[in-house]
């Protein structure tokens, strides 16, 4: 982890690269997606600080979720004085679940249906940000990114994200230096997809994540397991793979502009 004076310096240059990113875009404002966590609660805590509470929104996607999730979004929301708006998923993701079923059959839809809720929030962060001129900021951190614990297209989509190079323990600092609830640091991360917290549904915990990301080691019995995870998730991280011509061939605006 970041020494404190590094990190505040860090943290710092993150709220002056969102504000700057905002404006270079001409962007009304962002959007953020509440799920009451620590991550997204520290993303709204920096965009507030970059570009004022009125130009923030919260939206919280409750979707076959507990209620005391989207309690701890609200408490999140009106802590930093942000718009609050609840979009209720549940039917959307019926909906399309049933569908799928009828298409692929219950048991070889059971590993889709894991990612429909992170594409439908994505979706529905968009369609909110699109209306309004805003831009979708993320929140996801880089322990979660490095043993892609994330969904492709879904939670790890978004314009900019401040956090991306923050591991956990960072997150959580940051999170405490800028006033976020210590009921909701202090909640186990949980991505709302099952009854299981994610170290649970990993095996791994973050700070052996974290050790692995700052030293190149950690404990034995799950250095591989998370190496493992690196090298497959690798292409969640990366741009689109495209077919390249075997001939030369120009493309002026790549050359020119």
């Amino acid at each position: 982890m970041l020494e404190k004076e590094e990190l505040r310096k860090e943290l710092d240059g993150a709220i002056k690269w969102i504000k700057d990113y905002v404006e270079n875009v001409g962007a009304k404002g962002l959007v953020v997606g509440d799920s009451g966590g620590k991550d997204s609660a520290t993303v709204i805590a920096m965009a507030v600080k970059a570009i004022g509470s009125k130009r923030v929104i919260a939206v919280s996607m409750p979707c076959h979720s507990i209620d005391s999730d989207l309690d701890d979004a609200k408490l999140v929301a009106d802590s930093f004085g942000v718009k609050f708006l609840k979009v209720d998923l549940t039917k959307s993701y019926d909906e399309m679940e049933k569908e799928i079923e009828s298409s692929l059959g219950e048991e070889l839809a059971k590993e889709a249906k894991i990612n429909i809720k992170p594409r439908l929030r994505m979706t529905t962060l968009y369609g909110i940000a699109g209306s309004l001129g805003y831009l979708v900021i993320g929140t996801g951190n880089l322990c979660e990114a490095m043993v892609g614990y994330t969904t492709k297209w879904g939670d790890n989509s978004s314009d900019l994200n401040p956090i991306g190079n923050f591991t956990v323990e960072e997150v959580l600092e940051i999170g405490k230096i800028l006033g976020v609830p210590s009921k909701i640091l202090e909640k186990a991360p949980n991505d709302g997809l099952g009854g299981k917290t994610d170290e649970e549904k990993m095996g791994i915990k973050y700070s052996q994540i974290a050790e692995m990301i700052e030293t190149g080691n950690t404990d034995e019995d799950v250095k591989e397991e998370i190496i493992k995870r690196y090298k497959a998730s690798k292409h969640k991280r990366g741009v689109v793979p495209t077919y390249s011509f075997k001939r030369k061939r120009r493309n002026y605006l790549k050359e020119e502009y």
